[in-house]
């Protein structure tokens, strides 16, 4: 069976890591495969990457050197880590991935979402979540979470105007591919986040599992 990449969205402070280590023990308790991982980050050079993106010491790194350190801890984490799990016929989770960068760095720092795009595209390889959760919290909702967990990065540190943007942005990214992105109300109880996504990507795996089944038949004839 062919891997299933999978990915959470979302505004900083929406609850999105928690979910998915929640949603990795689901699937590890069925028997399913799989890979929890993160961006940027994901290998050991991506968390190097990591740190210098994220530290509030590079106050003046220049808004295309964000956009090329994001892309380079991507190409390699696809290269390492991503791609070798589907081959294995995996399941990856992965906290973020190219849509995080086309809301963050296009719509929030207002670089055309084309160059982004074509960036990440060489970075990926082309590559694309099969399913993607979104995780949607307003921006004041995420803004009180992030405060309560303590010191904010870089990115975090931002104003409230660029984190408007940024949701804004994951909303129109939701808009024009709902068969791939759905949207997750992530001002609820954790345990209530926790069943939808479960039941939501059990349902999308049979469903492939079935459609894949249907396919080899109809080659087969």
């Amino acid at each position: 069976m062919k891997g299933l990449f999978v990915t959470v969205e979302g505004p900083d402070g929406a609850g999105k890591t928690t979910q998915l280590k929640l949603l990795a023990q689901e699937l590890e308790m069925a028997g399913i495969e799989v890979v929890l991982t993160r961006e940027p980050g994901g290998t050991e050079i991506g968390d190097h990457i990591r740190s210098l993106i994220l530290d509030p010491a590079f106050a003046k790194m220049a808004d295309m050197t964000e956009i090329l350190l994001y892309a380079a801890s991507r190409a390699q984490h696809v290269n390492e880590l991503i791609l070798p799990a589907l081959d294995e016929g995996k399941v990856v989770l992965c906290d973020r991935f190219v849509d995080a960068s086309v809301a963050y760095q296009g719509y929030g720092l207002g670089f055309p979402v084309e160059t982004i795009e074509q960036v990440n595209a060489h970075a990926t390889g082309g590559l694309v979540p099969d399913r993607t959760y979104l995780f949607d919290l307003t921006v004041e909702d995420a803004k009180k979470r992030m405060h309560a967990r303590g010191a904010l990065d870089r990115i975090e540190q931002r104003d409230d105007t660029f984190r408007q943007r940024v949701y804004d942005g994951f909303m129109a990214i939701a808009a024009d591919e709902p068969a791939r992105v759905r949207r997750i109300d992530a001002n609820r109880e954790v345990e209530e986040i926790a069943e939808e996504l479960r039941t939501d990507l059990l349902a999308f795996m049979k469903k492939r599992r079935d459609d894949d089944e249907d396919g080899n038949r109809d080659r087969s004839r």
